[in-house]
């Protein structure tokens, strides 16, 4: 695996498909899950390390975000990697005019709790797409919300790349794998997969007719109970991430979404149903 922390470095004209896989390092199973599917479904994976600071607000943890370069490329090559581009801040970001600010489907769950997170995210995955230019590009479905942005960017913008939504990777105990888990206190870490519980049993509910409110009430009410600070706990349409109010629409076109702080850490999570 080549390890490119140059924009001038990047390959070009590569033979066959490109896998793209970006993300802000701090790997774990569910990246590298991406990163193998990606190598598995094309000629090559490029992985991307990087740090976006556009998408934490004050008050966020962009300065203790774990870092760590030699551990995630040992990894990454591990997992397929054939590139894995960690870029400079002022690699991707040598002007800073222009922010991507995709409408809509961000007003609401992670964009109203995180004013211009999105706004960040859309930017840097477009600028990666332009630096890279991939085939096909892998994300997790853990961040379903962030799914939808980019879905959208690229359908509004007529980007030439092909989405993938991967099944969100999970603990033995159904705790969603995230690089935010670490943070997580052996106390806290015992009651995180609450989460997940709460989230299958309101959307069992739901799914067996039971009204979409009292069915978000009660899950809410469970976790707050166990001491969880809920952001929000919602079932929600696909694609636009408008709160549901009955599960007429097709299979895979709702989901049951989460945000929620056990002591400093905020974990997001979402089942489908």
């Amino acid at each position: 695996m080549k390890i490119i922390q140059t924009v001038a470095d990047l390959p070009r004209n590569l033979t066959g498909s490109v896998g793209f896989v970006p993300t802000m390092g701090a790997f774990h199973e569910g990246h590298l899950a991406l990163m193998r599917r990606a190598k598995a479904e094309n000629n090559h994976c490029v992985v991307s390390l990087f740090v976006n600071p556009k998408q934490f607000g004050a008050g966020e943890d962009f300065g203790r975000y774990p870092r760590d370069l030699d551990a995630d490329a040992a990894m990454a090559e591990g997992a397929g990697a054939d590139f894995l581009f960690a870029p400079t801040r002022d690699d991707v970001y040598p002007t800073d005019f222009v922010d991507v600010v995709v409408r809509g489907v961000t007003d609401r769950w992670e964009g109203a709790h995180r004013p211009g997170h999105f706004a960040g995210v859309a930017t840097v995955v477009l600028k990666l797409f332009n630096l890279v230019r991939p085939d096909v590009a892998y994300f997790g479905q853990k961040d379903l919300q962030q799914c939808q942005v980019i879905r959208q960017m690229v359908d509004g913008l007529n980007v030439p790349v092909r989405l993938v939504i991967h099944p969100t990777v999970r603990e033995a105990d159904g705790l969603a794998m995230s690089s935010r888990n670490r943070y997580l206190s052996e106390e806290h870490r015992a009651k995180a997969p609450l989460l997940y519980a709460c989230l299958i049993e309101t959307a069992n509910a739901i799914r067996s007719g039971g009204n979409v409110a009292s069915a978000e009430e009660s899950g809410r009410s469970r976790l707050e109970q166990a001491g969880f600070l809920v952001e929000y706990f919602a079932a929600v349409s696909l694609p636009g991430m408008d709160p549901l109010t009955d599960l007429s629409g097709p299979e895979g076109t709702s989901a049951v979404i989460v945000a929620a702080k056990i002591g400093t850490t905020r974990l997001i999570d979402n089942v489908s149903l």
